[in-house]
């Protein structure tokens, strides 16, 4: 049980999907999280498709007031949008490009892997790339979830 609890404090998914890993896995915590990390890839990507038709807009401020970004993370719907984990997880990755500058979404402008935003360590939990907490978000939400656009000044 303690095993499930850690698992779902990582994740955020669902009791179920969590024990299902975990019997996948035979109960070895590290495999179950391999095994949550390729479902929820496989459900992103049958979402990628859904139209993006609501969201939110985040900003970061350092504490030094010298860096600021604003960052748009869209989903499907108003409710999902509303939120509040969504609104922390938008709020999250607008730290995260502050501290981490990456120069594009996806490497759109090819400066390489290093400095695109789905590459990087996410900030908060460098075990994950940010596509993958995405990813994650999109299983735990059941929408389509991106990061559309961010702008960082310093």
């Amino acid at each position: 049980m303690d095993t499930i609890k850690e698992l779902r404090e990582k994740t955020g998914l669902s009791l179920s999907q969590i024990k299902k890993a975990l019997d996948q896995a035979g109960g070895d915590k590290e495999k179950a999280l391999a095994i949550l990390a390729e479902f929820s890839a496989a459900q992103a990507e049958k979402k990628a498709d859904r139209e993006l038709a609501s969201g939110v807009i985040a900003s970061y401020v350092h504490g030094t007031g010298t860096i600021g970004v604003l960052l748009e993370l869209c989903c499907e719907t108003d409710f999902v949008a509303k939120n509040e984990e969504f609104m922390a997880l938008a709020k999250d990755l607008a730290m995260h490009v502050c501290a981490m500058s990456p120069t594009s979404i996806d490497n759109e402008d090819g400066a390489g892997e290093e400095t695109a935003l789905l590459h990087q360590a996410f900030l908060k939990d460098p075990s994950l790339t940010v596509e993958q907490r995405l990813q994650g978000a999109i299983q735990k939400f059941g929408e389509n979830t991106k990061v559309t656009r961010f702008t960082r000044y310093s």
